[in-house]
């Protein structure tokens, strides 16, 4: 379920092994990359490492980033070359057992499988704190899923709220177009666009970083929830992370805790967060310099580099009076949940995550890909896709029903 680039690229090896297969979309081709990302977005992975199985990039500017569009036309391209039976406009309403295999509900009707890919996303649904319900109706508040430029927003001062990739390039946006900017920050990823002349991600791909398997990774649960790395995909390469959005004139306070009196009420501890986001961005660089010796590819990029701690701001206002006028929109950079609220099958925990091993869900002939480090670091992107979904489908394909 679901056309988007994990749901083609299990379509793919299906038809491989010759299993009968349908993919339903509820809306187009690619439909979450058209209709719930920013007018301005580009991937924040180069251009050379957007591959799906048989199906590379082959575009002049391998070091760039894709545009929406471009994503759009890449991933249709895909589902026309590989033939995957889609069947668009379909939303599927329930999905529960049924003998030895599934009764899948959609707008169309009703199918009978005998199993179940969820390839539907992670990032169904915005994620909102419960207090946004006590902010002023004064103020205007909006999701990334909502958000499509500056221009789109009342005039006057935001309030981003989360520092990831999508909350530091929302900020970035913003400021530019000459608004007042505040980001709220808290947990992050720090890392530089550039490191020793290559591409961060060149870094992460070559020294085997993002191939290290689920089972592999000490803290799984914490790792699946690590928030996007600090990362733009602009045409000049630039790093984007805090000292950058601060020489800008972006306000930076921390992580909103709380809604007193038509007042948020920001966390203390900005240094701690900051240190702690540069010294694991320090032990990933170290763990670089340690591949390019070990593999004798120092030779091939420049020398090591070390960047500037985050400047902490001095001081960093802990209350914002709502009210005042100063703050017109708030942008909820708060992350994302996926939506399963139409499996009938009890895989899903207390929190609406889905319980699997490496995509292999506790229901029989039940699975699901595209999720954060579902079999390995890479798992969520558009290149990390082929090795989970060729597995997945392995795995499907050994224990499909026998049919009587």
């Amino acid at each position: 379920m679901g056309a988007g680039h994990a749901g083609l690229a299990a379509s793919h090896f299906l038809r491989d092994r010759s299993i009968d297969h349908v993919v339903l979309e509820r809306g187009e081709v690619a439909n979450s990359w058209r209709r719930e990302r920013w007018d301005s977005l580009r991937l924040l992975t180069p251009n050379w490492q957007s591959r799906l199985p048989g199906h590379h990039y082959q575009g002049p500017d391998p070091d760039g980033y894709m545009t929406m569009g471009e994503v759009v036309e890449f991933i249709e391209r895909f589902a026309t070359v590989s033939g995957a039976p889609v069947r668009t406009g379909t939303n599927v309403t329930s999905v529960r057992r049924a003998g030895d295999g599934y009764q899948v509900t959609t707008s169309s009707g009703a199918i009978s499988c005998r199993s179940v890919v969820i390839a539907s996303g992670a990032c169904n649904r915005p994620v909102v704190p419960p207090f946004a319900g006590a902010v002023p109706s004064s103020v205007t508040q909006i999701t990334p899923f909502d958000y499509r430029g500056p221009d789109r927003l009342p005039e006057g001062g935001v309030l981003v709220v989360g520092a990831s990739a999508t909350g530091v390039q929302l900020a970035a946006e913003l400021r530019r177009s000459g608004r007042p900017v505040i980001l709220s920050v808290g947990e992050h990823v720090r890392l530089p666009r550039l490191y020793r002349g290559r591409d961060v991600l060149w870094w992460m791909d070559a020294s085997g970083v993002w191939d290290q398997r689920h089972d592999e990774v000490d803290d799984l649960a914490r790792a699946r929830r690590l928030p996007s790395p600090q990362l733009a995909g602009t045409p000049g390469r630039g790093t984007l992370d805090l000292n950058v959005l601060a020489a800008m004139g972006v306000e930076l306070v921390g992580r909103w805790a709380a809604v007193s009196d038509g007042r948020a009420l920001f966390s203390g501890g900005l240094r701690n967060v900051f240190s702690l986001a540069d010294l694991k961005m320090g032990r990933l660089l170290d763990t670089f310099d340690e591949w390019a010796r070990a593999h004798g590819r120092d030779a091939d990029v420049g020398p090591p580099e070390r960047f500037a701690p985050t400047r902490v701001p001095e001081p960093a206002r802990w209350r914002l009076d709502l009210s005042s006028g100063e703050i017109r929109t708030i942008v909820w950079a708060t992350g994302f949940r996926p939506d399963y609220g139409w499996l009938e099958v009890p895989v899903v925990d207390e929190k609406g995550r889905l319980r699997h091993e490496g995509g292999v869900v506790g229901g029989p002939g039940l699975y699901a890909l595209g999720l954060p480090v579902l079999r390995r670091r890479k798992s969520t992107f558009i290149h990390g896709v082929e090795d989970d979904a060729r597995e997945v489908v392995g795995h499907l394909a050994r224990h499909l029903p026998v049919r009587r």
